[in-house]
């Protein structure tokens, strides 16, 4: 852990500090039999982009309280989970003690995964590693984790919303704050945590580099009558005009190239 970059220090902090905010969101969660996405809570069913998980070697980067891994065990599969934030994962750990269900959980970063090449048919992260570590890190890791023919599938914040985010706790606002061109990260003064975001065309580049072949984006759409979510940032009116979430589903095929992006 002592190669940890400033960044993921950073990170680990912030959410160290917020685990203790999340544990009713994990508790919430855990009980619920129905995957959900995101800040507004989309059901899956709505979506339809989770594969068929039974028999699946399962990892979640950047796990936090592993309700995802707790859904995909319950359909069969076998997952992992992997965070930096010891405070989360003591409550993801707590969660498994309520729910008798057990699965490996590692104290690391998804930039550096002490786990062996291709262990795995699913690597998966919602607002984990996809949106609080290096894309062209974390993205390489799970390129390497994943059997050839294996999923990726990630959530992450939407393009539009990144670029519309002041740099601050306010709402999301309806004018661009930040330019497109140049977009990798954003170094939040509020908090010091740092988040990562990428321009559609760099994803499609970076995926395609580290060998796999898209299948799908779903922007995110507020749900109708959904209630408010507890995070302040973004509001019910901006959130049901444009995507403030997206989820992409990649499928491994081929070899990586060096897609370090320096």
């Amino acid at each position: 852990m002592s190669d940890v970059s400033a960044h993921a220090r950073a990170n680990q902090a912030f959410w160290n500090e917020q685990a203790s905010d999340m544990v009713e969101d994990a508790r919430k969660k855990w009980a619920s039999d129905e995957p959900c996405w995101g800040i507004w809570e989309v059901p899956e069913q709505r979506i339809g982009i989770l594969p068929d998980v039974d028999g699946l070697d399962a990892l979640e980067l950047g796990c936090g309280t592993a309700y995802f891994s707790a859904w995909f065990a319950r359909r069969g599969a076998r997952p992992v989970g992997v965070d930096l934030s010891e405070a989360q994962l003591e409550t993801a750990r707590a969660m498994q003690a309520e729910h008798a269900l057990d699965f490996p959980l590692i104290h690391a970063s998804a930039e550096a995964v002490p786990l062996p090449d291709a262990g795995f048919d699913l690597v998966f992260s919602e607002y984990g590693a996809s949106l609080w570590c290096d894309p062209y890190l974390w993205i390489a890791e799970a390129a390497r984790l994943l059997r050839p023919g294996g999923t990726l599938l990630f959530l992450t914040q939407g393009l539009l919303s990144s670029l519309c985010a002041p740099d601050s706790e306010e709402p999301v606002a309806e004018t661009l704050v930040r330019p497109l061109f140049g977009l990798r990260k954003i170094d939040w003064s509020d908090d010091d945590s740092v988040s990562f975001h990428l321009p559609h065309g760099e994803w499609i580049k970076l995926l395609r580099d580290m060998g796999f072949d898209i299948q799908r984006l779903h922007e995110l759409q507020m749900p109708e009558g959904a209630p408010p979510t507890r995070y302040e940032w973004m509001t019910r009116e901006w959130a049901s005009r444009w995507p403030c979430e997206e989820i992409w589903l990649a499928r491994k095929t081929s070899s990586a190239v060096d897609a370090s992006g320096t």
